[in-house]
């Protein structure tokens, strides 16, 4: 089954995502964790990509055992900067051959060291939804930024190239991690103007410790309200306060989206089932309505 047909049932559909381990020795626990987060009945499970090696093959070993051990939708991302255009090829025929129909189409960091762009790599996402367009009959979701990327200046060029990923292809989009709600509000406005029609998801990333705060803030220059600095200030030191606070702040985030008429919600698990579990129990009548 395709996400996109998911997504356009009349209900509210709540997804998580995992990451692979850094070397094969961990993958046992992914599948494990993965394993717990699947009782929680998710719309999908998406599964990150790594930077080449053990990582991304094991992007499609978590992604297959998702769909065909666990029968939940999956979602294996695919990054291009790191990999060549025919290793990237490679990965889609492959995807296809283990009938994973969902793929995130995403540019990927840039590698320290690497001269980028080159020949033999795509240089935007958009290249890599029109290469994945040609293998076959995939559903395509793609990356999304409210507070803008941190490499366009201005937020109408933002727009104007999310508009440009879009009509090559891409079924619907998921956000960056944000952590006020305004800013996604404000964000569906410009892009419904600009002619982006599809379904967008909000990401959610329950941010449970100080040291999660920091490294979110280092890897997306996300900005924090302060309303949420209050509560780390307050809760930071102490790891069962703050991540009590964590989950209540994210579950409070995905209410006020849900009040507002969102019904598709991605949340950032960090394959931490424990913290997926206990939102979903705070959500446990709210996604009946």
């Amino acid at each position: 089954m395709k996400i996109i047909d998911r997504l356009n049932e009349d209900r509210i559909h709540i997804s998580f995502e995992v990451f692979p381990p850094k070397t094969d020795d961990g993958i046992e626990k992914v599948f494990a964790a993965t394993d717990e987060i699947a009782k929680l009945d998710p719309a999908f499970i998406s599964v990150t990509y790594g930077a080449g090696g053990g990582t991304s093959r094991n992007t499609a070993r978590i992604a297959t055992h998702i769909k065909d051990d666990l029968n939940v939708l999956s979602l294996a991302h695919l990054t291009c900067a790191s990999s060549t255009k025919e290793e990237v090829r490679d990965v889609i025929e492959n995807l296809k051959d283990l009938g994973i129909e969902n793929i995130l189409a995403l540019r990927g960091d840039i590698p320290a060291n690497m001269t980028f762009p080159d020949a033999e790599r795509f240089r935007y996402a958009w290249e890599l939804v029109e290469e994945i367009k040609r293998h076959g009959d995939f559903c395509i979701g793609a990356a999304c930024y409210p507070e803008g990327h941190v490499e366009n200046e201005h937020k109408a060029d933002d727009i104007r190239y999310l508009k440009q990923k879009v009509d090559c292809g891409v079924d619907f989009l998921t956000t960056q991690m944000f952590f006020d709600n305004d800013i996604h509000y404000n964000f569906l406005y410009r892009i419904r103007e600009a002619g982006i029609t599809v379904p967008v998801l909000p990401g959610i990333m329950p941010i449970t410790s100080a040291s999660q705060m920091r490294r979110s803030r280092e890897l997306s220059g996300t900005v924090f309200p302060r309303r949420f600095l209050s509560i780390l200030d307050r809760f930071g030191g102490s790891p069962g306060a703050m991540r009590q606070a964590g989950i209540a702040y994210a579950t409070d985030q995905i209410i006020d989206l849900l009040a507002n008429g969102v019904k598709n919600i991605h949340i950032y698990s960090m394959n931490k089932p424990d913290v997926a579990a206990a939102i979903m129990n705070n959500l446990s009548e709210i996604i009946k309505c």
